[in-house]
């Protein structure tokens, strides 16, 4: 690794004095982004994030150990990652302008972040830099047998907190953004952003992981929502994720839709008409999931979306009714050969999502293109390995 000197001027006092640290992008990614800037005529859209940045060291095993086992690794590699940190890496490689508010200590794990980001074209300059502490990192096992992972994660030290972050850097890190987005971590400066956001019209997205502190406040901010499998049943208490999905519209009337990623089964997405639909014509909100179902291709083998009607009045017992429509996304089926690790696969697919958002595609393509690339990052060691870059041949048809 170059040495920080040569990379960074980080600062000599301490966080509370040191305000906000310089950064710097790779030529061929600032040259690329002023040649699309260029041929559009505007430039491109500008995305923040809030949220967890760290360094994976990630090892593949041939089988995750029993306990007290001694075994040898397959593969290892040292890698940014982090769920802001990987999603807006896969935003910047799909041509949006990210910026990053989050924290690291000035250690190694720290420059490493700093450059990683840097080199994929994302402005670091919202990042503080503590003197003393550690960086976030995690250790990560991939299971070569199961292509499964488990993550050991150790969070930064000392922790962000709200008085870090300036007014006036809150102010400049918000100012030409399109859209902010929240990973839940750092959640007391995360609701500093997102009110200040909120006062700006600035759309959020929040991905909800799982219950953290701090995230039912965010997602009364929010205008997306992006969640786990298992996330829309457990903050609902539903019998189902179609249930729970008419739950969470029902429960947050500021969300314009939410996605739930599925892994290998694709996603579903409740989007909101805007205009109130017919009680008349009722639709059963696990009937209209069925019905779906049944439409999708089991021959394709790339990511498709089965829609249904527009502004349906959806139904779910025990809950009440939204107006809107159910999209079902397919994955992509990746041969066996070329699945190698899905660390980070939601982080690509939510990149992709606000890249969809930021340039006004259409549910029915964005999320075969969100699935899309989150199937190029499975083909990789790592979050970031195979994240693609917007020229990608296997991108072209979005």
């Amino acid at each position: 690794m170059v040495p920080c000197a040569q990379q960074l001027q980080l600062p000599t006092a301490p966080l509370r004095q040191a305000g906000r640290i310089p950064h710097r992008r790779s030529g061929r990614t600032i040259a690329a982004m002023i040649s699309a800037s260029a041929s559009s005529g505007t430039p491109n859209p500008v995305v923040l994030g809030c949220g967890g940045i760290s360094v994976d060291y990630l090892a593949t095993v041939a089988s995750f150990p029993n306990p007290d086992d001694k075994i040898r690794s397959l593969a290892l590699k040292l890698q940014g990652g982090g769920n802001t940190g990987n999603a807006l890496t896969a935003a910047a490689r799909l041509g949006l302008r990210p910026r990053i508010i989050s924290k690291v200590a000035n250690d190694a794990q720290g420059r490493s972040i700093l450059n990683e980001l840097q080199s994929d074209g994302v402005d670091t300059s919202y990042i503080l830099v503590a003197e003393n502490g550690n960086s976030p990192f995690s250790y990560i096992i991939v299971d070569e047998q199961t292509k499964t992972r488990t993550c050991i994660h150790t969070p930064g030290s000392p922790p962000m907190v709200p008085e870090e972050l300036t007014k006036a850097n809150l102010l400049s890190a918000l100012d030409g953004a399109d859209i902010v987005y929240f990973d839940v971590r750092l959640h007391d400066t995360a609701l500093l952003v997102a009110e200040e956001a909120s006062q700006r019209k600035i759309p959020i997205l929040v991905d909800a992981e799982r219950k953290r502190e701090g995230l039912d406040e965010l997602l009364n901010f929010a205008s997306y929502v992006v969640c786990s499998a298992k996330f829309p049943q457990a903050w609902t208490g539903a019998s189902s994720t179609p249930v729970a999905l008419v739950s969470m519209l029902s429960r947050l009337p500021n969300i314009k839709f939410v996605i739930v990623t599925l892994g290998e089964k694709g996603c579903l997405m409740l989007e909101r008409s805007m205009t109130d639909a017919s009680e008349a014509g009722e639709i059963d909100a696990e009937a209209l999931f069925e019905s779906l179902e049944k439409k999708v291709d089991q021959s394709s083998n790339i990511p498709k979306c089965i829609a249904s009607k527009p502004n349906l009045r959806i139904r779910a017992d025990g809950v009440g009714s939204i107006s809107g429509r159910l999209l079902l996304g397919t994955a992509e089926v990746i041969p066996p050969g070329e699945l190698v690790d899905t660390t980070g696969a939601g982080d690509a697919f939510i990149g992709a999502v606000l890249y969809g958002l930021c340039t006004g595609m259409p549910p029915e393509r964005m999320l075969p293109f969100a699935a899309q690339v989150a199937g190029c990052g499975c083909r990789g060691l790592g979050a970031r390995s195979s994240l693609p870059h917007r020229t990608d041949p296997r991108l072209a048809g979005y």
